[in-house]
């Protein structure tokens, strides 16, 4: 099924060479279903490869997906043009009222900032907060899953002592999880983060599930027992040369940047990057998609008649996981 989003995307042409749909809004109205949809709030400073790389795994379904994006208003951009922005994005004074399917909320290079010294920190608390009656569930990842468990549990996150930079080997520690089905007992996903948040927490959370984790680099996914927020540390969408981009460009700044682990053949930078997460970021949000599409309510509208109380006790069954079929 195609993706429906705005005709401005520079994404746009890119997907069609891809073989990956989309679908303008006078198409999608004489359609007699009602496509999932799906509000990012992109905080990468490059956003149009962010759009690019997350609307090729949302696009890659059976069900029709309508995607937004946002931007945040009190933090100006300054490698996206704003006429780009303004045509193109919402503002949350624009989505205020409106209910979704599911949220992602994506990494922002300001990890090494305490959460209340970033300058958009405020804006980030409304998302979280409107989030509760307004989306069914919510996908965060890296700094931005990072910022939700802060302000949702009061998980803190601690610097590294070195940047975690490559591609790491997590193991499944829930191997029956919807959100991981048909993955391998264990999977690869790209890092590029200075902080990691504090374990010991997390484990003394019982409001919250660890999907994977690693000996070597800790946590990777955790989720509600409801199945309403995931957190992701770490990077699915990332594409073959992203971070050999974000390596050069360091590189070239005369900056300190080593290699990233796991990512080069024989570690070689001369040598082309082996794509060995691909399949798992593609299932990823298949499934995350899925289970969005069985449990929401029908009439998104009545997210806001759950009582934001009851929202975040996370009980195991969902009052809407028959609605939808």
């Amino acid at each position: 099924m195609p993706i429906k989003i705005a005709d401005g995307l520079s994404a746009k042409e890119k997907l069609h060479e891809e073989g990956i749909c989309t679908i303008d809004k006078g198409q999608a109205i004489h359609q007699d279903i009602r496509p999932l949809r799906i509000l990012i709030l992109n905080l990468m400073p490059l956003k149009k490869p962010t759009e690019l790389q997350l609307l090729r795994l949302l696009g890659d379904s059976p069900l029709q997906v309508e995607i937004d994006f946002c931007h945040t208003t009190t933090h100006e951009s300054t490698h996206t043009d704003p006429s780009y922005l303004e045509q193109n994005y919402y503002t949350f004074d624009d989505i205020n009222d409106k209910y979704y399917d599911g949220l992602i909320i994506t990494g922002a290079p300001v990890e090494k900032i305490e959460f209340e010294q970033v300058d958009y920190w405020q804006e980030i608390v409304t998302y979280l907060e409107w989030a509760k009656t307004h989306a069914y569930s919510s996908l965060f990842f890296c700094w931005g899953a990072q910022a939700a468990l802060y302000h949702y549990y009061g998980i803190e996150k601690r610097l590294l002592p070195a940047k975690l930079f490559g591609i790491y080997e997590y193991a499944l520690t829930q191997k029956n999880h919807p959100l991981l089905r048909g993955f391998d007992d264990r999977y690869f996903i790209p890092q590029s983060r200075h902080t990691a948040i504090n374990d010991i927490q997390v484990y003394n959370t019982p409001k919250l599930d660890i999907l994977s984790r690693s000996t070597q680099t800790g946590i990777n996914i955790m989720g509600t027992p409801d199945r309403r927020l995931f957190f992701v540390l770490g990077h699915f969408e990332y594409d073959r040369r992203t971070l050999e981009t974000e390596y050069l460009r360091d590189k070239e700044k005369g900056l300190p940047i080593a290699i990233p682990e796991h990512y080069y053949p024989k570690n070689n930078d001369q040598n082309t990057p082996v794509f060995t997460w691909c399949s798992y970021a593609h299932l990823f949000y298949h499934n995350w998609l899925n289970l969005v599409y069985q449990d929401t309510p029908y009439q998104l509208e009545d997210l806001e008649k759950t009582e934001s109380a009851n929202l975040w006790q996370h009980t195991v069954s969902s009052p809407y996981a028959a609605t939808r079929l």
